[in-house]
């Protein structure tokens, strides 16, 4: 379990993050959404230890982050697998190599072993016999599915995904979605995600949480989602006429 307490943080005076607190349970998709500005990149880098908050409290199961010594925050971010927007790919290295990147930085193992591991997990995301190709060889859901790969590579406990469907077709980002989805419940792990996508909030949000001016405006589930009377919830998912349609379809309340 990944806990939040009363997380603050500022930026030149100006605070960006105000008395945040969550939990974040295995085998859970966890889903941070809220407008641009709203504290959502900030929140996730502070959970990767990336900023460093005032105030609050970020433990991974039971290890307070700030807390720990160097060769124990190093231990923990091999237990961190990252999927980054544009999927961070290295365009000068094959699939095989960019999935085996990290394994190479954090472990002394064989060659052999490396290359079953990485067999392995592009196995898993459908990518078998992709080796050998260049990331200027692969579609958009190739590459996240290859960012996928290799941020799965090292076995993590956690998982963070920062707009994994970014640039990604709806047909694609469903897939990325149940991808992500079977893989959390497989292992056991704690993801969490940054999104925009409002179809991946509705399809996989196990939990999900609206941050609004650095403020957690509200907490539910997908399906609770449809039947609050949250303002923030309202003015942020059902902006649109389409989500409106769609809410009015899940309660049967018709206007």
């Amino acid at each position: 379990m990944i806990e939040v307490k009363n997380l603050y943080k500022s930026f030149n005076g100006v605070e960006i993050l105000k008395d945040v607190s969550a939990t974040f349970e295995n085998g859970k998709t966890s889903l941070i959404i809220g407008q641009s500005g709203s504290g959502k990149t900030v929140f996730l880098k502070c959970l990767l230890g990336l900023f460093e908050p005032e105030k609050g409290v970020i433990a991974f199961d039971g290890r307070i982050h700030t807390e720990l010594e160097i060769k124990k925050k190093r231990k923990l971010r091999e237990e961190i697998g990252m999927v980054f927007q544009g999927s961070a790919l290295y365009d000068s290295l094959t699939v095989e190599e960019n999935v085996m990147f990290p394994i190479k930085m954090f472990t002394n193992k064989s060659a052999k072993e490396m290359l079953f591991r990485v067999n392995e997990v592009l196995e898993r995301v459908n990518l078998e016999n992709s080796n050998k190709k260049l990331p200027s060889e692969l579609s958009g859901g190739m590459k996240k599915r290859v960012a996928i790969a290799r941020a799965i590579v090292m076995k993590p406990r956690y998982l963070f995904c920062d707009e994994p469907n970014s640039g990604l077709d709806p047909q694609t980002s469903t897939v990325i979605d149940n991808l992500i989805r079977e893989i959390t419940i497989e292992n056991d792990i704690i993801t969490i995600i940054n999104s925009h996508d409002m179809n991946s909030v509705m399809e996989i949000g196990d939990k999900i949480i609206l941050l609004k001016n650095g403020l957690k405006a509200w907490e539910g589930t997908k399906d609770e989602i449809f039947y609050t009377d949250n303002e923030a919830v309202s003015s942020f998912v059902y902006s649109s006429n389409l989500f409106k349609k769609v809410k009015e379809v899940y309660t049967g309340n018709f206007k």
